[in-house]
């Protein structure tokens, strides 16, 4: 009789997870990327040297004899080779998966098309001073296995859409979709097909919360409870923003000029983890100290610089439209002047015109860079755009357009290996960029 084994696909820092637990655990593990090379790989083989490794293409014996594949998030279940055992009746699982069949604690899963990884480290730090051992995870810095076995109190994690596809008993006592905007259209089929990804984060949760402004992240199936977040008048955690005052049912809780992260978008995370933290029974006290000295993260409408009555923001990491809206919408109304936006890159199938009502209102003028910016003009009908041939081009034009009280806001909207490393290479180019246009001023 053959060995019965699992299959982990892809061996990006997810799968090497799998590898890592499924080795702990003494269950047989093989591993296939289609990568001839992937990155760590030398390193991998030592480390695991008697782990059979399959690289340069797929496998379809080793498919066909696995009892279970764990598929990384990414690679899409559609694709055909995974398709077709998942058709034949093959239990195709993520990290997260396995994840949840291992944890022994509570789990507060957070998902959205924006502002994940500043809900979640913000979640997990309002936890860790109401004296909670709150791990944070999943998407974000550390794979969710990774957390295991280091004496958690509560799980936070930040899970994308790849990850929720290959999830199926998660059970979180808190769950939330943030909101939802067009994103990665190259992999889903439609808009629909991606919020039922999303949707899953929801599966056998003790508490939603979900926002108000946004029926997409509503539950579409019955939960045991919810909470609501937004501007809406009826939102349990509500933005007055006439009055610029968070408000926890119908009471008043802190002014948004008391909070450290600056804009709309941001007062609304706050409340989406004010929000969980009731869910979690935690301490709303020492919640709403923690979240006022939250300085935010990098790359996320941060404050850089201050030149000439001029205000720059570094907002790197917002790689679709939805997240450029929020930028815009949040930094518009805190200004006295307009935004000179900097936006473009590779489009990732998405459709910009949603970004001309936002920019309408707020921007003074668009600056655009990378492969797709002439679909970004397209998009912001009605607005005047500028082209740059490159981030020291754009940061030299936003200075020569930008008026005292005006903001220098870089929200791209889209993603930046058409020129960059990643979001985080692609904002400390404007940093730098921007540093030197200060300093010559």
């Amino acid at each position: 009789m053959s060995e019965t084994f699992d299959l982990v696909i892809g061996l990006g820092i997810s799968g090497q997870s799998c590898l890592r637990y499924l080795h702990a655990q003494n269950e047989p593990v093989r591993v296939l990327d289609t990568r001839a090379q992937p990155a760590g790989i030398a390193e991998l083989k030592k480390v695991f040297a008697g782990v059979p490794m399959h690289l340069g293409g797929w496998n379809e014996s080793w498919m066909g004899q696995a009892r279970r594949i764990i598929v990384s998030p990414g690679v899409a279940v559609a694709t055909r080779e995974i398709a077709q055992q998942i058709a034949a009746g093959k239990e195709v699982i993520g990290d997260i998966e396995l994840f949840a069949r291992a944890a022994a604690q509570p789990i507060a899963a957070i998902t959205g098309s924006n502002a994940k990884s500043t809900v979640t480290t913000l979640l997990a730090d309002v936890a860790l001073a109401c004296g909670k051992r709150a791990f944070a995870g999943g998407n974000l810095g550390t794979p969710a296995l990774d957390l295991l076995g280091q004496s958690a109190q509560l799980y936070v994690l930040e899970l994308s859409s790849f990850q929720l596809e290959t999830t199926w008993s998660l059970g979180a006592q808190v769950a939330s979709i943030l909101n939802v905007s067009e994103d990665h259209l190259d992999r889903y089929v439609s808009l629909m097909d991606y919020i039922a990804a999303k949707q899953r984060i929801y599966d056998g949760c003790e508490v939603a919360v979900w926002n108000r402004d946004d029926e997409h992240t509503r539950p579409q199936r019955p939960v045991a409870g919810e909470l609501t977040f937004g501007l809406h008048a009826q939102a349990d955690y509500r933005l007055d923003a006439t009055r610029g005052m968070l408000m926890a049912h119908g009471n008043d809780l802190i002014s948004v000029e008391e909070l450290v992260m600056r804009g709309n978008h941001n007062a609304l995370n706050v409340l989406a983890v004010l929000a969980m933290s009731e869910a979690l029974s935690l301490d709303q006290v020492v919640a709403l100290e923690t979240v006022k000295k939250f300085p935010g993260l990098p790359h996320r409408c941060n404050l850089v610089a201050e030149s000439r009555e001029v205000r720059w923001f570094n907002d790197s990491k917002g790689t679709n439209v939805g997240a450029t809206i929020a930028a815009i919408q949040g930094i518009g109304p805190a200004i006295s002047g307009k935004v000179v936006l900097i936006a473009g890159g590779q489009a990732k199938g998405q459709t910009f015109e949603p970004l001309a009502e936002a920019a309408s209102g707020y921007v003074r003028v668009a600056i655009l860079i990378g492969e797709d910016a002439q679909k970004v003009a397209a998009g912001l009908n009605g607005v005047e755009c500028q082209f740059a041939v490159d981030m020291n081009d754009a940061v030299r034009r936003a200075s020569l357009m930008a008026e005292p009280g005006d903001a220098v806001l870089l929200s791209p909207a889209c993603a930046s290996f058409d020129m960059f490393k990643g979001y985080a290479d692609r904002g400390d180019a404007f940093v730098r960029a921007v540093r030197e246009v200060s300093h010559a001023a």
